[in-house]
């Protein structure tokens, strides 16, 4: 029997939706007892919220490292202060930083190989900011922990895997931030992840153009035609499947999405927007291009919701069920390439 991954969980924003969610999910023993959970956060928390959603107290299991985790328990690496606050439903900076300590410490079991994954709860980017995290997102910090690697911002549902060309900057900054290289790189790190990691032999990849319509053929703006069509040409020249750039609104609203297997949007809200209307509460956001396997919900701190045991859980269900197939789907491939390598014997005949 293969044995149970063991996924760490950050606890993220404190007094948002994240423990929430996390715990009515391991209520579920059916689910919770599919991998190991290793929980970086607040004990005091955790007890608070089990208390305010009226869960079972039992099955915690307090750890230093998660090298002692055991299955069939939430265990806990306290990386938090004993005095921490839960204020349910307000964005401070003592949850902001929570979200931050929580991190640093899932690092450290991370680089001595005692975790397989990471599944991140909800931050507020706002509250997260300080001398020790000055990044827009996860995203851009996960990159510069894990050595520095170009990520892609993945959104995956059952039906959908839509990247980001350029992430959490402002709108007005996008144009100068595509240039032919980014998208080159986007380009390649979606196709090397859609082989690896979703295990499509020969992905079909869409790039949305930039402006509407497409630009026009030039009479809403030139991006298509001076970059996004020489980068379609290149990448095909590459021995690579891309197709475009179309008009997004056309792209999602006839349907002619479903015919691919990625898509590479050109900015944050012109792939998300579609993207949580088609698949809002099972989507994942996930971080390509890195070594690390990092998956998370693709909501945010719903500070809204907080305690009223209303929001949907399964979105974190999800980010743990795509952790551990990338994480399966990384071993066989690197079991086919082992296999490559070895010397073929000679036949006796």
């Amino acid at each position: 029997m293969e044995p149970k991954h063991v996924i760490g969980i950050t606890q993220g924003d404190t007094n948002g939706i994240g423990y929430e969610v996390m715990l009515r999910a391991l209520a579920d023993s059916q689910f919770a007892e599919m991998f190991i959970p290793v929980v970086y956060g607040s004990g005091r928390a955790l007890a608070y919220y089990r208390k305010v959603l009226g869960l079972p107290t039992t099955g915690l299991n307090v750890i230093q490292s998660a090298s002692q985790a055991k299955p069939k328990r939430i265990n806990l690496v306290e990386c938090l202060p004993d005095d921490t606050i839960v204020e349910m439903g307000q964005p401070t900076q003592q949850s902001g930083q929570a979200a931050y300590l929580a991190l640093e410490r899932f690092f450290q079991d991370y680089q001595k190989g005692e975790v397989e994954a990471l599944v991140t709860l909800p931050i507020n980017k706002s509250t997260m900011q300080s001398t020790d995290f000055a990044f827009p997102g996860h995203t851009e910090y996960l990159a510069q922990k894990t050595g520095g690697h170009q990520p892609l911002m993945l959104m995956v549902s059952d039906r959908l895997r839509l990247g980001v060309a350029t992430a959490h900057i402002p709108l007005v900054e996008v144009p100068k931030h595509l240039t032919p290289e980014l998208l080159h790189d986007k380009i390649d790190i979606l196709h090397q992840l859609l082989r690896q990691d979703f295990e499509i032999d020969k992905p079909r990849i869409a790039l949305l153009g930039l402006n509407p319509h497409a630009g026009e053929r030039g009479l809403l703006g030139a991006e298509e035609l001076t970059l996004l069509e020489p980068v379609v040409e290149q990448a095909n020249q590459q021995g690579k499947i891309v197709v475009g750039p179309y008009p997004a609104d056309g792209f999602f609203g006839s349907g002619m999405w479903t015919s691919f297997d990625g898509v590479l949007a050109m900015y944050h809200d012109q792939g998300l927007i579609p993207f949580k209307t088609i698949a809002f509460n099972h989507g994942v956001n996930y971080t390509g291009g890195l070594p690390l396997i990092r998956t998370s919900p693709d909501h945010g701190t719903a500070y809204d919701l907080v305690g009223k045991g209303v929001a949907s859980c399964e979105s974190f269900r999800e980010a743990v069920y795509l952790a551990m197939d990338i994480i399966r789907a990384r071993r066989r491939s690197l079991q086919l390439r082992e296999d490559s390598l070895k010397p073929k014997r000679e036949s006796t005949r």
